[in-house]
């Protein structure tokens, strides 16, 4: 009696591979199959690297079965490449390939050639498939649809607050059911908030200040030049070598108020 191992595979949770077992059950016992190992993925058939694949591409090179009972040809693979991988290397191993939908025995060459054909109507069908998705992305997309997940709400205010008062990162996590990462983003977002609005402070208040309001509004040499120009009207009769800081007119009038002293105060009475 021929020694056999079944492999099923499931693209999701959701999806019972339990059915797919009592199909090959019925399918071991009429060959007349002994079943000695199971091998169960959970995971789409694009991908190459599988935990059940992989433990049944070992039992083969160590041959503990003599053939493969599978429920359809697109339960090893959805690639027309790694299909045929998979089959050349059973092939060489001398394991026979069984699909229980297609009724096919590559013990022969005509069953051989049958299966590259239905591995290749596999592959035409995901990427048919593929493309009606896509389709339909696109038609969402152009009827103002949001596709996805809906955006992450997070309270800026508190989470600030919860580090402040000493929490961790992960405390701060758990406690709005987020991910570290979220909660690292929303901190920086905050910081440099801040720091906008800080910078924008100093800024309003230089711009209001006496200074700036009597200084046309001017480029950086422009603003440079009227300084040097005032500060030669406020400064014309000081000796040489020596800089004076610079003296807006309000200031400048003031200035000289206080230079003026006692004796010019009474000659202007």
């Amino acid at each position: 009696m021929k020694r056999a191992a079944l492999y099923l595979r499931a693209s999701t949770l959701d999806q019972h591979p339990e059915t797919q077992l009592h199909d090959l059950q019925q399918l071991a016992a009429q060959c007349g199959y002994q079943i000695v190992a199971e091998f169960t993925d959970r995971i789409s058939g694009t991908r190459a690297q599988r935990p059940g694949l992989t433990q049944l591409m070992t039992g083969a090179r160590r041959g503990q079965f003599d053939a493969v009972l599978v429920w359809a040809s697109d339960r090893i693979a959805r690639s027309v490449k790694h299909f045929l991988e998979v089959l050349d290397e059973l092939n060489h191993l001398n394991i026979e390939f069984v699909s229980f939908r297609e009724q096919i025995d590559t013990g022969g060459p005509l069953g051989r050639a049958i299966v590259v054909i239905i591995g290749a109507i596999a592959e035409l069908e995901r990427n048919l498939i593929i493309e009606r998705v896509r389709a339909g992305m696109r038609r969402a997309r152009l009827e103002g649809q949001h596709i996805g997940r809906r955006p992450l709400e997070l309270d800026h205010a508190a989470i600030p607050q919860d580090r402040q008062r000493g929490q961790s990162i992960r405390q701060i996590a758990k406690g709005h059911r987020i991910s570290t990462a979220s909660v690292q983003r929303a901190l920086k977002q905050t910081a440099s908030t801040t720091q906008e609005k800080v910078a924008s402070s100093k800024a309003h208040l230089f711009c209001s200040s006496p200074l700036w309001q009597g200084l046309p509004m001017l480029n950086a040499p422009s603003r440079e030049a009227a300084a040097e120009k005032v500060r030669s009207d406020n400064h014309a009769d000081q000796p040489d070598g020596e800089e004076w800081p610079v003296l807006w007119p309000e200031e400048r009038n003031s200035a000289t108020l206080q230079k003026a002293g006692p004796q010019d105060d009474q000659k202007v009475t």
